[in-house]
């Protein structure tokens, strides 16, 4: 896994990038239906903004945080949905400006994190590094939807190592979601990179691999592609099925994409 200040670095230029992807849209293109049902552009930017805002408050003022999850415990998501109007609320540059605010002080709250310490989060307290790591996986599922809905092909970049990365720590995320249990043995990842690097990670035995291009990876644990439109193989049974549930985040899976919605692998 990269350092803790790359990968802040990195979740600072996503941020950017998808800034930049809708400062110059007109107000009723931010009303664009998304790939994600019920979701436009606004939502995906709103939902982005209090997640920060969530991290933000994590790791400055863990006590605050502790203190907002415990209220929201017995209806978490309904805690998200209430948040998630209020930041939809703003029109859209002033959402904008919130977006880039919050996202700049996430990234500033976890870099002062004194070295050692972990930051509370909703189910287990993270090290500062795997919270920015989830924060770029936020950034580019999310980010994707809006680029799909705008009609633009982001250019892959080798930040998409933090996502191989972090996805390796929640490979069970896919089963816990589908109520079952986790093989025990851990998988290998062998991703090829934007730049033609071979990324792999997990142990060089392992009986379970997968391999394929790591855009392709990424679209697949975010759910923003279907398996079948992805130039991804496994091997090893267990891999096989896991390339049928995985997910890089916690809940449920949601519906993900349809085999064909895009026009081509990775677009």
């Amino acid at each position: 896994m990269n350092s803790l200040d790359d990968v802040l670095k990195h979740l600072a230029t996503d941020i950017e990038e998808l800034a930049q992807l809708v400062e110059k849209i007109d107000d009723e293109a931010w009303n664009t239906p998304t790939p994600a049902p019920g979701w436009t552009v606004t939502d995906q930017i709103a939902h982005l903004t209090f997640v920060f805002n969530l991290a933000r408050t994590a790791a400055a003022a863990p006590e605050e945080f502790k203190a907002v999850t415990a209220a929201a415990a017995g209806n978490f998501d309904g805690a998200v949905n209430a948040a998630l109007q209020q930041f939809k609320g703003f029109p859209p540059q002033e959402l904008l400006t919130r977006f880039r605010g919050m996202g700049r002080a996430s990234v500033e709250a976890l870099a002062a994190v004194p070295a050692g310490q972990v930051v509370p989060w909703l189910v287990n307290p993270l090290p500062p590094v795997v919270l920015g790591c989830a924060g770029i996986m936020e950034v580019f599922a999310h980010g994707q939807d809006v680029a799909d809905a705008l009609g633009v092909r982001r250019t892959p970049t080798e930040r998409l190592r933090n996502i191989v990365d972090f996805a390796w720590l929640t490979r069970d995320f896919g089963y816990e979601s589908h109520g079952l249990t986790p093989p025990a043995a851990p998988f290998r990842f062998e991703l090829t990179a934007p730049s033609g690097e071979v990324w792999t990670v997990g142990p060089e035995d392992a009986t379970e691999t997968v391999s394929g291009p790591a855009h392709d990876f990424c679209l697949l644990v975010t759910r923003r592609r279907h398996r079948d439109d992805l130039a991804l193989t496994a091997s090893g049974q267990e891999a096989e099925k896991w390339l049928d549930i995985a997910q890089a985040y916690r809940g449920p899976a949601g519906e993900g994409r349809r085999p064909g919605q895009f026009a081509a692998t990775g677009s």
